[in-house]
C-alpha cells in the first residue's frame, strides 16, 4: 500500500474511531509536490474545529503514515466560516445560511450569486435573494461556500444584549 492509499484508508477509519466519531471529513487532496508528496485534509465538527482538533487529527494520520518512506507534508484544517458546500447534502444541511454560489455559464446575467441558502429542489440548489427564489441547476455550480458576515454576529450580538436588558 503506497502513501495516498493509506492515507486515504486511515481517512476511512477515523470516524469509527470514538474521539474523531463526530468529525465531518469535508475534503481531501493529495498532490505531488517535487519529490514530496502534500496531503491536505479539511475537516469539520458540529461543535467547531480548533487547532488542538486539528493537531489531534494530524498526530492519529502521522502515526498511521510514518511508516510509509516516500517524503510528505501533511495539512490538517477547518472548513472554516467560509465552508465550502460540496455535496448535494450540504445544501440542505445550512439551509437558511448566507451563501455564495458561483456558477459554469451565466444565470440571470451573472456567474456569481449571493442569498440565503434554501436547499434543493430536484435537480437544483435554490438560493433565496431579495427579488426572489434563483434556482441554480447542480450541474452548472462551479463552487458554493458559506459566507460569513461578522456585521451580522454584531447585529445579532447587539439584539441579544437589548432583549437581556428589556427581560
Amino acid at each position: 500500500m503506497g502513501l495516498v492509499e493509506r492515507f486515504e484508508h486511515a481517512l476511512t477509519a477515523l470516524p469509527a474511531e470514538r474521539e474523531f466519531a463526530d468529525v465531518e471529513i469535508v475534503a481531501h487532496r493529495a498532490r505531488r509536490h517535487g519529490r514530496t508528496t502534500e496531503l491536505t485534509l479539511i475537516v469539520d465538527r458540529p461543535s467547531g474545529v480548533d487547532l488542538q482538533a486539528c493537531e489531534r487529527i494530524a498526530r492519529r494520520l502521522n502515526a498511521e503514515l510514518d511508516r510509509e518512506t516516500e517524503p510528505y507534508t501533511l495539512e490538517v484544517e477547518s472548513a472554516g466560516l467560509d465552508r465550502p458546500l460540496l455535496h448535494a447534502g450540504d445544501y440542505e444541511r445550512f439551509r437558511g445560511q448566507p451563501v455564495r454560489v458561483v456558477t459554469s455559464l451565466p444565470v440571470g446575467g451573472a456567474k456569481t450569486h449571493r442569498g440565503t441558502l434554501a436547499g434543493v429542489r430536484g435537480t437544483a440548489v435554490v438560493v433565496q435573494q431579495p427579488t426572489g427564489e434563483l434556482p441554480l441547476p447542480i450541474e452548472m455550480i462551479k463552487s458554493a461556500n458559506l459566507e460569513f458576515d461578522p456585521r451580522a454576529d454584531l447585529r445579532r450580538e447587539k439584539r441579544e444584549r437589548k432583549e437581556r436588558r428589556c427581560l
